[in-house]
């Protein structure tokens, strides 16, 4: 189970290593690796979340995650998008901004930096609605019930969330801008920019998530309906019919769960420069460390580990939030990356050792009708 899982990524690592040391030698095998492990630990986060959407797919768009999905990921998100930013930042085509990420690295980077507020705009806006949309909503098994049950009656008020995640973006916006000229630094003008991109985040998460929402209700109600026609014996064709609205759900699925990626993949990009500003070494070891945290996500599926550990999503939710808000903050002031990565592994293992002293919580109480008092005695 475990090498059918991670098989692709072993083969990867592999190769990815053997590149580096014939491309800059052992250094450079160095450099791959530190990166491959930055990926992980900024991205474990991801992973859970992931799974908690993944698994309501079937098998065939689960390998379409795995193949697919991480060609965009490795060579859209980690290769085209940092060159596709220069290109934007500096008016370039594509091609001169390849060539400058080959031969010119230093001003690669001092581009790719500049943009790094629009970016860390439009990636915490949309990090930080998935964060507001899970804490706002009321759900059966709460993590920290002292916070969450009181926030899930405030999130009954129509549109709160986006409220919210508007007043962190203005107040970003305006405390960068009265920054910037205060300094007088390189970014002055571009509060607007910031401002603009993180709208954009917030549209690219309405649009996208509510498309995929959408139609897994859709999806859910078409599976209702022939239970129903299922314990009446009245079948008449509707198989055929949830096999094609199954696609449609599982497609829009499949596109939340890459702007999703691409949101979580702009830390561990613009944090791989603080190691190296090369360009290859840079896909080499962001890539390797997407296809764990792929490999990842369908191995918590297939173990059922969201089931069996029932804070873990809520654990990698508060991660995001705690990540939208750092990359907002790094519109304006430098964060570690080591900061970034610990700051989610804590939470998850916090919300993983929860969740084993509910299920310990559970087994002394006889079953899961004490529920209550299984979350009272495992500390939340």
């Amino acid at each position: 189970m475990l090498l059918k899982t991670f098989g692709w990524s072993f083969a990867v690592t592999a190769l990815g290593l053997v590149a580096a040391v014939f491309y800059g030698g052992w250094t450079a095998f160095g450099i791959v690796a530190i990166l491959s492990i930055l990926e992980i630990s900024l991205s474990f986060d991801n992973a859970v979340v992931n799974a908690g959407i993944l698994k309501k797919m079937n098998a065939f768009w689960q390998k379409i995650f795995l193949t697919i999905g991480i060609l965009i990921a490795v060579f859209g998100m980690r290769l085209v998008f940092p060159v596709v930013i220069v290109a934007i930042s500096a008016q370039l085509g594509p091609i001169e901004a390849v060539d400058l990420a080959l031969t010119d690295k230093d001003r690669y980077q001092e581009l790719v930096t500049d943009a790094h507020p629009s970016i860390a705009a439009f990636g915490g806006m949309f990090l930080l609605m998935i964060f507001l949309d899970f804490i706002f909503e009321d759900r059966d098994i709460k993590w920290l019930a002292w916070l969450e049950r009181p926030l899930a009656k405030l999130g009954k008020v129509d549109m709160l969330s986006v409220c919210i995640a508007l007043i962190v973006l203005l107040v970003s916006a305006i405390t960068f801008g009265a920054h910037a000229h205060q300094h007088g630094g390189a970014h002055a003008d571009k509060a607007e920019t910031v401002l603009l991109a993180g709208i954009a985040g917030l549209i690219t998460y309405m649009i996208v998530g509510g498309l995929s929402g959408y139609f897994e209700d859709k999806l859910e109600e078409e599976e209702e309906r022939e239970h129903e026609e299922e314990e009446a014996a009245a079948r008449t064709g509707k198989p055929k019919s949830a096999v094609k609205l199954a696609g449609k759900a599982a497609f829009f699925m499949f596109l939340y769960l890459e702007v999703l990626d691409a949101s979580f993949s702009f830390d561990g990009v613009i944090g791989a420069f603080a190691i190296t500003n090369d360009i290859v070494l840079m896909a080499l070891g962001l890539g390797i460390g997407a296809m764990y945290v792929r490999s990842l996500t369908v191995y918590l599926v297939r173990q059922g580990t969201l089931d069996d550990y029932v804070y873990l999503e809520h654990g990698a939710h508060y991660a995001i939030g705690a990540l939208s808000i750092i990359l907002l903050v790094t519109i304006q002031y430098e964060i570690h990356e080591v900061i970034t990565g610990l700051v989610g592994v804590a939470l998850i293992a916090w919300s993983f050792w929860s969740s084993v002293r509910r299920n310990r919580a559970l087994a002394a109480a006889g079953g899961d009708g004490d529920q209550e008092k299984a979350e009272v005695s495992s500390g939340v």
